[in-house]
């Protein structure tokens, strides 16, 4: 029944997704004239931009799930960990310099990503070359405020034409989506999501703490640097193609605990799907709401994430 509910779900967010948006279009005259322009705006506009909203929001769901049961705080976010930060740095940085191609602020969003990722390592390896979880999230907290500050300088020196593109790209969102972008992402993604995948039982002992996982023999420190690889290249994957969105990984594993149970090997899946879906809406919504104008959906997810994530906490302390 819970698997029929979270189908529904993600077939009615789809569904939306293709149905609205800036511009009313007739979804039957689409089907009947794929070249017509109501075609176009379907299959090329609306369609890729819907299924990477999905494919995004999925893999942000992932690695919140992950990175709750790594670290053992319910709070952990995508996004903790300095990445958010590092990615969005190399993007106002290429924004600032005018950077040629379509490609070039993702791929300097991702460099960026990567060299957060480097650095938040090298400074939670402790205590002879162990991660530690807390010293992990402090370094993350340590080199998103760093980067944080360095992309409030660039922005601030930005020419006045750069400095709209900067905070748009910034509050993130899927103007830029086709399916170059589609499969570009896909192919950063699909790999670190089936390691988070399959090391679902890994994540269940993880979440006990690291002894009792000792004892129930996991390897600790390859599961952890697993994960923590995984989880990051997930993140800079999603910010390179569009900006950062906050709240996904933070609002919908908790929503899915209550819903299907801790255990990962089926969490995961259904953090996925629910996720997906999530962000799906939350982009139809920025669609339409202000139509023709169309809002940032890092300010959707904010909007309806933060009132969520408080009713969600509210129950759990209960």
């Amino acid at each position: 029944m819970r698997r029929l509910l979270l189908a529904v779900a993600v077939l009615v967010s789809l569904a939306l997704g293709l149905l609205f948006g800036a511009t009313p279009t007739s979804v039957l005259a689409a089907l009947r004239e794929p070249l017509s322009p109501a075609g176009l705006v379907l299959f090329q506009l609306r369609l890729p931009r819907v299924l990477l909203a999905f494919a995004v929001g999925g893999g942000l769901g992932l690695t919140g799930a992950a990175l709750q049961a790594l670290v053992r705080n319910p709070l952990a976010d995508p996004y903790l960990l300095g990445l958010s930060g590092g990615a969005g740095l190399g993007a106002v940085l290429a924004i600032a310099l005018s950077a040629g191609g379509p490609w070039a602020v993702p791929l300097a969003a991702f460099v960026g990503a990567l060299g957060a990722i480097a650095l938040v390592y090298r400074l939670s390896v402790v205590a002879g070359r162990r991660l530690d979880p807390r010293v992990l999230l402090l370094a993350g907290v340590v080199v998103g405020a760093f980067t944080g500050a360095l992309m409030s300088a660039v922005i601030t020196l930005a020419p006045a034409t750069q400095l709209r593109n900067a905070f748009l790209w910034l509050l993130g969102g899927f103007g830029t989506a086709s399916w170059q972008a589609l499969a570009v992402y896909s192919a950063y993604a699909v790999v670190p999501a089936g390691l988070l995948i399959l090391n679902a039982r890994q994540l269940d002992l993880m979440a006990l703490g690291e002894e009792p996982a000792q004892y129930l023999g996991a390897d600790i420190e390859r599961v952890k640097r697993i994960v923590y690889f995984a989880a990051s290249l997930l993140t800079a994957a999603s910010v390179a193609v569009c900006g950062i969105i906050g709240f996904v990984g933070l609002v919908v594993p908790h929503a899915m605990r209550r819903f299907v149970g801790p255990l990962h090997g089926r969490l995961l899946p259904a953090v996925f799907f629910a996720s997906g879906a999530f962000l799906v809406l939350a982009d139809t919504l920025a669609r339409t709401v202000v139509r023709p104008l169309e809002l940032p959906v890092g300010v959707v997810t904010a909007l309806v994430g933060v009132p969520l994530f408080i009713a969600l906490l509210r129950r759990s302390l209960r």
